[in-house]
């Protein structure tokens, strides 16, 4: 059986996945920006962003309705950070390795982004 590309996307997000490609097998974008990823870049991006996400959740009962949080999350390869309300935040990458990249989801982007990682299954 030969590995099929993947590539799923929504509104102003995307990733996919390339098990032929020599070197940077994931992606990560929007609709105007992409960034390919080594395979540990790409499993720490989706690590990092479901850590985050859990902790955005268990700090909404924490704050009051009007504050807005920032946390972040880091590994050898990326560096990840959330900001907004715990319902409502924008994420922002920023990759170490190589080619050193950055990138920008706003709020609207990252609930359709988590629930794409969530169900990544190319590992």
């Amino acid at each position: 059986m030969t590995a099929q590309k993947v590539l799923k996307q929504g509104k102003g997000w995307r990733l996919g996945w390339d098990p032929t490609a020599i070197e940077f097998v994931g992606l990560v974008g929007t609709d105007e920006w992409a960034i390919e990823l080594t395979a540990a870049e790409f499993q720490d991006f989706c690590r990092l962003l479901q850590q985050l996400a859990e902790t955005m959740t268990a700090m909404a009962s924490e704050l009051m309705p009007e504050e807005r949080i920032t946390c972040e999350a880091e590994s050898e390869w990326v560096w990840l950070a959330v900001e907004g309300y715990p319902h409502a935040y924008g994420l922002s990458v920023i990759i170490h390795s190589g080619r050193r990249a950055e990138g920008y989801w706003p709020p609207a982007a990252v609930p359709g982004l988590l629930a794409a990682t969530q169900t990544w299954s190319v590992f």
